[in-house]
């Protein structure tokens, strides 16, 4: 599962990047800051034009859940085809959420920040939707790969750039980039879970 992730400029830098431009509305929703569900946040997506350009927009965290309590914001990779809530989406609106890291807790709450030893953006798959209240996005999750199931069994489905337009526009890949295994992450412990946290 990701519950919480972390955006800063170098969200935007990458941002930038893979679209060539980045207007200040979206610039400005990449300040140094915590991302949770229900918060917007930046998104790359597929240009309207039926092109190979990438547009950027700022997207609400989660779908709405059918019980009206709180909303989803992950999706199992291995079973997202499969399920009518999200099938459509994952076929015809897929994107990209950049991210600096992610946080998961340990059994023992312990917090822990994950990121590329690198250091270089994190580039979650995605899905989105459109509501009345807006767009909505939706983070794949994948079995943890081994940097991270010692904390938690669940990871996000991270992409390398290389990835990117093919998640965006070639429908024949995404099952198979649904079920990769994503590149090892570095681990760093930020404490306990606290009620403050």
């Amino acid at each position: 599962m990701c519950g919480r992730y972390y955006i800063n400029d170098e969200t935007a830098k990458e941002i930038e990047k893979l679209i060539r431009q980045i207007d200040d509305a979206l610039l400005a929703s990449c300040k140094e800051r915590d991302v949770y569900p229900s918060a917007k946040a930046p998104v790359i997506l597929a240009g309207s034009d039926q092109s190979d350009q990438l547009t950027a927009g700022e997207f609400t965290w989660g779908f709405p859940s059918y019980s009206n309590k709180g909303v989803i914001f992950n999706a199992r990779s291995e079973t997202a085809l499969e399920k009518k809530t999200f099938r459509e989406s994952v076929k015809q609106r897929r994107c990209i959420i950049p991210a600096t890291g992610f946080y998961e807790w340990s059994e023992q709450k312990d917090k822990y920040f994950f990121r590329a030893p690198d250091r270089h953006v994190l580039l979650f798959a995605g899905f989105y939707r459109h509501y009345e209240d807006g767009d909505r996005f939706v983070i794949l999750t994948t079995q943890a790969n081994p940097s991270t199931s010692s904390v938690h069994p669940r990871m996000p489905l991270i992409l390398s750039p290389q990835e990117v337009q093919t998640w965006l526009f070639d429908d024949n890949a995404t099952d198979f980039l649904l079920h990769k295994r994503p590149a090892p992450l570095e681990k760093e412990l930020k404490g306990q879970l606290s009620l403050f946290d």
